[in-house]
């Protein structure tokens, strides 16, 4: 069901679009009785106005960044100031918040304000984290990461624009998705293992539609190599996952020589079974995360990893988002951001070959 617009509010209040303009913008030059059944139909259709597309469409010179309108009152509370709601999976992934800056940077120079959220908190308090940005008069949404119901954005969808980025579950009709390439992303960070000599390596896997990607194209790269040492071991994707997972994988009688995990957070967790077991990386033990986080770029983990062009999808997310905004949305379209290995200091070379 398609949102009210201003012409449905205009048909029920029985005046023209016009006059409903006028009382949107709180003009005195409005007689009582025509502002409450303009007010009073706006509460029964549920309308919202759309104050970031009427941002957007401001006029500026190129280059220069549209200027913010001033506060107007919203019907049912509020104000007018353009608003883009940002729901996170965890904030406590730090390859979001290159994700988020990538967003801010454009939705900033727009005019446009950031309102975040963590779904996994608003979860525990038994929150819709997607429908309370309806509440907060939102002009559009950005989901970053999977969340457990995609489902939960259908009504959102209907009313909003929205995008997803960083995940890579199904999403109602209209909603673009934006992430990296998983598929290219594993298959860089396994032929880089394989081309080091490691034959036995294992996959510390994560869940949802983003680590299955990630899980299938290890696999799939190790086949094609002909390499029989392929072991996956599940995680949650946070450090203390990493770390069970790779305690269960250095105990094994063919211990791998290579692992290649989820994100750089459970290969943290790696590392740290790794070092409580004896053993040295790279010379025992050759590490590959994903993501590039900050945390790859610290000088005494200084991680192998994947980077998953966080600040380009969050870029990419906001232009979605405007362009749904000023109405060039059409069907939803699925864009990815290309992955690049960074080789830091935790590959090396297997200390022996191995035969399959």
């Amino acid at each position: 069901m398609r949102p009210p617009t201003i012409r449905d509010v205009a048909e029920r209040a029985g005046v023209s679009k016009s006059l409903v303009s006028l009382v949107l913008r709180g003009s005195g030059q409005v007689r009582a009785e025509k502002r409450e059944a303009v007010l009073r139909a706006v509460r029964e259709l549920g309308y919202r106005p759309n104050t970031a597309a009427r941002a957007l469409s401001e006029t500026r010179t190129p280059g220069e960044a549209r200027a913010l309108p001033s506060a107007r009152a919203r019907p049912g509370g509020g104000t007018g100031t353009p608003l883009v709601g940002v729901l996170l999976h965890d904030l406590r992934n730090p390859w979001y918040v290159d994700l988020v800056d990538g967003l801010n940077s454009l939705l900033h120079a727009s005019g446009l304000h950031m309102l975040l959220a963590d779904a996994r908190l608003n979860r525990r308090v038994g929150q819709d984290p997607a429908a309370s940005f309806l509440d907060l008069g939102a002009d559009g949404l950005v989901v970053v990461g999977t969340l457990p119901d995609p489902a939960a954005l259908d009504a959102v969808a209907e009313r909003i624009p929205v995008v997803v980025a960083g995940a890579r579950e199904p999403v109602p009709p209209g909603v673009d998705v934006v992430a990296g390439d998983d598929e290219q992303g594993a298959r860089l960070a396994t032929e880089h293992l394989l081309q080091l000599g490691h034959r036995r390596i294992a996959h510390i896997a994560g869940y949802g539609a983003v680590g299955e990607l990630r899980r299938r194209s290890f696999e799939a790269v190790m086949r094609a190599h002909g390499a029989r040492g392929a072991v996956v071991e599940p995680s949650d994707m946070t450090e203390e996952g990493g770390h069970r997972a790779a305690v269960r994988l250095l105990a094994r009688a063919d211990r791998p020589t290579a692992v290649f995990a989820v994100n750089d957070i459970a290969c943290v967790g790696a590392l740290s079974a790794a070092e409580e077991l004896g053993l040295s990386v790279p010379g025992d033990l050759s590490v590959v995360g994903y993501d590039n986080t900050s945390t790859s770029r610290l000088r005494h983990l200084w991680l192998t990893t994947v980077d998953n062009a966080g600040h380009e999808v969050g870029r990419r997310a906001a232009r979605c988002l405007l362009d749904r905004i000023e109405g060039r949305g059409g069907a939803g379209r699925v864009q990815l951001a290309a992955p690049l290995l960074e080789i830091r200091g935790t590959t090396a070379p297997a200390a022996a070959p191995f035969t399959d």
